[in-house]
């Protein structure tokens, strides 16, 4: 007796070989195939019986702007859509993403690639998007996701995608400006993935030299090159069955970006001084704070390489954005950090004022999560109460808001003083910091123009960015 198909599959492509030959080969893996030769013809068979997948060629009649794509996520969302063409383009592939699409393939597409996209959407086919699903349920769902902290509704959709992607393989691309969290969600990510009981590897694309990155990423073999004095196993290895993780890949330079590029295509690669191969099982999520479509249309990224990263792309929104969660994290950073705050004797508070807490929703937040962490790390050592007042707060804080210290606060007991109750160093302090914040603003974040600026060393600029807690990125376009 004839086993059951696996799964019914819709292909659409105007290239006759191309259509027959995938409809072949998938046929033989088990799938039943419908081929069609456009995008009206794939149209009419969705209205006509159900699909578990839709794979579709991009450039075919009935196509030029993507209606298959926008009309079969609006009628039907359930069902995954992966992408194969010849001719990409930077608009349709950020179009594609945008739509929601399992997975963007590049002719010609290696059979074992395609199957291996067709099965991950497949697995996650059944997932229900968020429209789809009531307040109750969007927040229990965020409860499955407690290191990520925030109910504002840019982060129940977070928890929504995080969820859907989770059980999957598909890579993702987490942007954001420095400080949002980008890798608390990779983790996060990672730990409900079938792979949690395998190691995340973190690839910090900015603090590896150029030169040993492929022996870092890739491993080396004793002697392949001078002071490889025994043989090494790379970051990939180690995150074979897991995940890799690599942070700030818009920093990564173009020859690098080649090999990783492989390395994803492949699942294979080769390390330094080895002549064979090495294949591993890994899943891709990549972060960075810069606009990799820029970077793409100004040549500096590869556009392919791109493709590979974005399958799904999360955009994690700057603080500034989610005034509905500064409270949430302010108050969980309280809890967090003060029974251990790097001190012998725990803080002696245990919650802001209203006062300061309004200070804090007010901020625009350069630094975001991580300033705020700071802040309150900063509050609960200089608290002298329970309650942690506008006056523990950052002098460039409190001045940089229109909140007040209320008529019972701790400081000055409500008297008129036209110093704010700030001691000169702390006016010293707010002066130095609005200064570093003008100078980056004016030199787009560009370190080594601020410190010729302001006649002192990139390695001085450096150090009072990071007493004052700026991080220069944060100003680059």
């Amino acid at each position: 007796m004839k086993a059951p198909p696996l799964a019914k599959i819709l292909i659409a492509d105007d290239e006759p070989l191309c259509l027959r030959t995938t409809g072949d080969l998938l046929r033989k893996s088990g799938y039943e195939c419908v081929c069609v030769p456009d995008a009206h013809a794939a149209l009419n068979a969705l209205h006509n019986e159900p699909f578990d997948l839709v794979l579709s060629d991009l450039n075919m009649p009935g196509n030029l702007k993507l209606e298959l794509l926008q009309r079969g996520r609006a009628q039907w969302p359930h069902t995954p859509l992966i992408v194969i063409t010849g001719v990409p383009s930077l608009p349709s592939a950020i179009e594609s993403i945008r739509l929601g699409i399992s997975d963007y393939l590049l002719k010609p597409v290696k059979f074992e690639d395609l199957l291996t996209s067709v099965r991950r959407a497949l697995q996650g086919r059944a997932a229900e998007p968020l429209a789809e699903r009531s307040d109750t349920d969007r927040r229990e769902l965020a409860s499955q996701f407690p290191e990520i902290i925030g109910t504002s509704p840019a982060m129940l959709e977070l928890f929504d995608i995080a969820d859907r992607i989770a059980g999957t393989d598909t890579n993702v691309l987490i942007t954001g400006e420095s400080g949002t969290g980008k890798e608390i969600v990779a983790r996060s990510i990672h730990r409900h993935s079938p792979r949690n009981k395998h190691s995340m590897q973190v690839i910090d694309c900015t603090a590896i030299p150029e030169s040993l990155f492929e022996s870092i990423l890739f491993g080396h073999m004793k002697g392949s090159f001078t002071g490889a004095i025994r043989d090494q196993t790379g970051l990939l290895s180690r995150s074979d069955r897991g995940t890799a993780f690599f942070d700030e890949i818009g920093e990564l330079p173009a020859p690098l970006q080649a090999k990783l590029l492989r390395v994803i295509q492949e699942q294979t690669f080769t390390p330094v001084g080895h002549d064979t191969t090495v294949q591993v099982d890994t899943r891709f999520i990549c972060a960075t704070n810069r606009d990799l479509e820029l970077e793409v249309n100004a040549g500096r990224f590869r556009r392919d390489l791109f493709y590979r990263l974005a399958v799904v792309h999360i955009h994690l929104p700057p603080l500034r954005q989610r005034g509905d969660d500064i409270r949430l994290l302010a108050k969980h950073f309280v809890q967090q950090l003060r029974p251990s705050s790097g001190y012998k004797r725990a803080s002696r508070a245990t919650h802001f004022s209203a006062e300061a807490l309004a200070c804090l929703e007010q901020y625009h937040w350069p630094g975001n999560i991580r300033e705020l962490r700071n802040v309150v790390e900063r509050a609960l050592a200089l608290a002298r109460h329970p309650q942690i007042e506008i006056a523990d707060l950052p002098p460039a804080l409190r001045t940089m808001t229109d909140v007040k210290p209320s008529a019972n606060s701790s400081t000055h007991n409500g008297a008129s003083d036209p110093t704010g109750g700030a001691s000169l160093t702390d006016t010293i302090e707010n002066a130095e910091c609005k200064y570093l914040t003008a100078l980056l603003q004016v030199h787009q974040g560009n370190v080594s123009q601020a410190a010729t600026q302001a006649g002192m060393s990139r390695q001085g600029l450096h150090k009072l960015l990071k007493k004052h807690g700026i991080a220069a990125a944060d100003y680059r376009l």
